[in-house]
């Protein structure tokens, strides 16, 4: 794991792990901050606590044996479990590799993923008083990322998409 929540992985594996191509090249990955994943966290044990609520009542007026109550506590751990699996494998809010980006878990992102070629340039802007990197393309359409939500310094991220960017347009650093 890098430094400020980015990380370097390998090519992406297919659905049964099996190698789909053999390639040098890593990715850069942003992960969702843990401020955010915290927030969907408590709204999932909200929801799962309401379930349990219920269920208890419901058990209680119907007059069932409380084994009834395994039922959704099962079901709670599995939900648990699923958000584990999610966010371990999905929990990226941006991979950005030589050819291109992608963003994902963004309301509003504009352009979900694109090539560096099209990019015209990036910029830091707020918008509704959160800090954003507007990639803005050359058919005039934009990618909008709220760095907030990434688990990395918003400098330290812009530099990164600074590098993607120059290298995306064959530039070198001096």
């Amino acid at each position: 794991r890098g430094q400020g929540g980015g990380t370097r992985a390998p090519g992406a594996g297919g659905a049964r792990g099996e190698i789909v191509a053999v390639t040098t090249e890593t990715a850069t990955v942003h992960r969702l901050a843990p401020a955010v994943a915290a927030r969907l966290l408590g709204v999932v044990l909200c929801l799962v606590a309401v379930l349990i609520l219920a269920s208890t009542l419901a058990i209680a007026v119907l007059d069932l044996h409380t084994v009834f109550l395994l039922v959704p506590v099962l079901l709670t751990v599995a939900v648990l479990l699923g958000c584990w699996w999610a966010w371990r494998t999905r929990g990226w809010v941006v991979r950005m590799t030589a050819q291109g980006y992608r963003v994902q878990w963004v309301r509003g992102v504009g352009v979900p993923s694109g090539r560096w070629k099209d990019v015209e340039d990036a910029v830091t802007t707020t918008v509704a008083e959160a800090p954003v990197v507007v990639l803005r393309l050359r058919d005039g359409r934009t990618t909008t990322i709220p760095v907030q939500m990434l688990a990395v310094d918003r400098e330290a991220f812009v530099r990164d998409v600074q590098d993607h960017l120059q290298r995306g347009h064959g530039l070198r650093k001096l």
